[in-house]
């Protein structure tokens, strides 16, 4: 279990995280909503290490995760898909693949991954030799979770995976999480599309200018008013 304990984190003058306590157990969907600016993004970069916390406790299986470098949490079986995909543009569909598996040495195995994230994403596959570059945004987005997949996560962390994409897409990737899910990658996911995220999601937060406001399961959320009217347009 991934395990948030009171967490603060500032940029400068700006507290972007005050008190956020959230658990993600393990083999469930998460899911955190919030406008844009509530702290979510802040969260997952704190997570994984890329931005510090000012004070709190974040562990996973019961160990501190707070001031291990960012290839430590990444070994635990941590791994995020970063908004706005950043895939390595001028590098093959392949070497961002194999890029993905940097920090493992079980050759046999990451052949065999190789396999499963072209059964997962297919267009990948057909395009493994094409730059990644030239990939639709649906298609580098996909690319950006097959990467994070190739580093044999136990916890895949996605900030905004529909961000900028047609809806059939929208709905592909989203197919695409409960099917990794389906094969025991725990899931936190960080998504506008607040409807889709919440359908989806076994347990959801809602963070609101750094503070957690509201929990409950992903159905708990749908339904509820003041979630409805602020995220789902009704």
């Amino acid at each position: 279990m991934l395990k948030i304990d009171n967490l603060h984190v500032s940029y400068g003058g700006i507290r972007a995280l005050q008190g956020v306590s959230l658990a993600v157990p393990e083999g469930k969907i998460v899911t955190l909503i919030g406008a844009n600016g509530a702290g979510k993004s802040t969260t997952l970069r704190t997570i994984s290490g890329l931005v510090k916390a000012d004070s709190g406790s974040i562990t996973y299986e019961g160990q501190e995760l707070l001031g291990l470098p960012i290839n430590k949490i990444l070994e635990k079986g941590i791994a995020l898909v970063p908004e706005g995909r950043r895939v390595f543009t001028n590098l093959s569909v392949l070497e961002n693949l194999r890029i993905g598996a940097y920090l493992r040495n079980d050759k046999a195995q990451i052949e065999k991954d190789l396999q499963w994230v072209y059964e997962l994403f297919p267009r990948l596959k057909e395009r493994s030799w094409q730059m990644a570059g030239t990939l639709s945004g649906g298609e580098q987005q996909m690319l950006a979770v097959a990467r994070a997949l190739m580093s044999k996560p136990k916890v895949i962390m996605m900030d905004e995976p529909s961000l900028g994409l047609a809806p059939l897409v929208v709905k592909g990737i989203f197919d695409i999480i409960r099917q990794i899910n389906d094969q025991g990658v725990t899931v936190l996911l960080i998504e506008q599309n607040a409807n889709m995220a919440l359908k989806v999601a076994d347990f959801a937060y809602v963070l609101e200018t750094g503070r957690i406001t509201l929990t409950g399961t992903g159905r708990e959320l749908l339904v509820n008013e003041d979630v409805k009217k602020a995220y789902l347009g009704s």
